[in-house]
């Protein structure tokens, strides 16, 4: 008959192993203890070093004080001026598609070959097929001479534009209005002229409205005045001061045709331009001969380039105003090799007692950090009170960025750290005995 015997478990073993796990903890909460009572020391010692020298030390931070807050306020102005120049070439027509006729023939009979112009058709389907559109209008352009009376005549550019032109270019009524749906139904013989056009032929906006024009011997009634959102110099379809705006119905009797070269169209939002675009011209193209072409135009590729060079004169400005914290950072470091150079004495009598001279490092460097901290802190509340106080005070909405003041901070950091590290480096090199002989 067989006994299985089993060995008991090891308790020595597990005593021991229970007891270096002890002990580990112990030291590690043994050097986060000393750790926590140096680095508090360390603080101490530097802020009775900032009660000791208030002058000298308030006339270094106020180097910092100016590069923080210049540091804040160029950020901020960099922002404005971004947010600026992005609103203004919005203003040629927020989320606006303009589709254009660029080449391409058919051919017809006795191989007679005419421009694969879009139609009005063509605009009608895609309003149907196109989700996220909220505008659209056709545009016909004819030049001719047009009669102001007193048998006197001018010519002139006429768009023949649908009443939704307005908002999908974004055209700003001076005086009077905009011709309505119930005008282009009626066919209504009514005309909106361009400001530069109104003031050469009538002196003001006001007095255009009501005056009468005849084109080609048939009379129109001016009913308001237009000016762009911006002045495009003549670099958009309005290329002429002497423009007027016709109803699409009434230009169709001048042109004889319905062929379009462009057809403008707005999307709800701009994050649906892009992808808006594509599936407009996509659209077009299916409708038409394969070897014609056309071209979406945006203002997204606009949009990103202006956004890239201002990002790119934002950082030039940055590092311009850094160049502020660069001296008050020289600043620093000469009040810090000062202090050094009046506390020897304090140094070796440090050393004498323990310190070590890592801890005396440690010391300088955290009264130069604190010293340019402090600096950067009170320049960035000062740069950010402007941009808010004009916000609170006034209805212009000012850009105001956190990231401004982080880089304000982060680099007050830096500073006292690199201009920190040299008087600190002197104070932990000197000799205990030479600095207890110092007098």
């Amino acid at each position: 008959m067989s006994t299985s015997v089993t060995n008991p478990p090891n308790d020595a073993t597990e005593t021991a192993r229970l007891r270096k796990r002890a002990n580990s903890s112990f030291d590690k909460t043994l050097r986060s203890a000393r750790s926590t009572i140096a680095f508090r020391e360390t603080v101490n010692l530097a802020i009775d070093s900032f009660r000791a020298s208030k002058t000298r030390f308030l006339l270094t931070m106020l180097g910092m004080v100016i590069g923080s807050a210049s540091i804040v306020l160029v950020v901020t102005l960099g922002l404005t001026g971004r947010q600026y120049a992005l609103d203004t070439i919005s203003g040629l027509g927020p989320n606006k598609v303009e589709m254009q006729y660029t080449g391409g023939i058919t051919m017809g009979p006795d191989n007679v070959s005419t421009p694969d112009y879009m139609t009005i058709e063509d605009m009608q389907t895609v309003d149907n097929q196109v989700p996220g559109i909220i505008a659209s209008s056709p545009m016909l352009e004819f030049h001719d001479d047009i009669s102001i009376g007193n048998g006197m005549t001018k010519e002139a550019m006429l768009l023949g534009v649908n009443p939704q032109y307005k908002e999908v270019r974004n055209l700003k009524v001076m005086a009077g209005r905009f011709f309505d749906d119930q005008d282009a139904t009626s066919h209504a013989k009514v005309a909106v002229i361009f400001g530069p056009m109104a003031r050469q032929l009538y002196t003001s906006y006001a007095d255009a409205i009501g005056h009468q024009i005849s084109i080609r011997g048939i009379p129109f009634t001016i009913i308001g005045v237009f000016l762009e959102s911006i002045d495009t110099q003549g670099q958009s379809e309005i290329s002429s001061d002497r423009t007027l705006l016709v109803p699409y119905e009434v230009a169709r009797y001048f042109t004889g045709s319905n062929d379009l070269k462009e057809i403008f169209f707005s999307m709800r939002t701009s994050k649906e331009v892009e992808p808006g675009a594509a599936q407009i011209t996509q659209i077009i193209h299916n409708r038409h001969y394969p070897t014609s072409e056309y071209k979406a135009q945006t203002l997204t590729d606009w949009i990103r380039i202006m956004a890239k060079i201002a990002d790119m004169l934002l950082l030039v400005m940055i590092l311009g105003s850094a160049i502020t914290l660069t001296v008050s950072g020289v600043g620093i470091m000469n009040s810090m090799l000062a202090n050094v150079q009046s506390r020897i004495r304090e140094i070796g009598i440090r050393k004498a007692m323990g310190a070590t001279s890592r801890e005396i490092r440690m010391q300088f460097l955290t009264e130069a950090v604190f010293l340019s901290l402090a600096g950067g802190l009170v320049g960035t509340v000062l740069g950010m009170a402007l941009p808010f106080s004009v916000r609170f005070f006034s209805d212009f909405k000012i850009p105001v960025s956190a990231w401004s003041a982080v880089i304000a901070l982060a680099t007050s950091v830096v500073v006292g750290v690199i201009f920190g590290t040299l008087p600190a480096n002197r104070a932990a090199k000197l000799d205990p005995v030479a600095t207890l002989k110092y007098e």
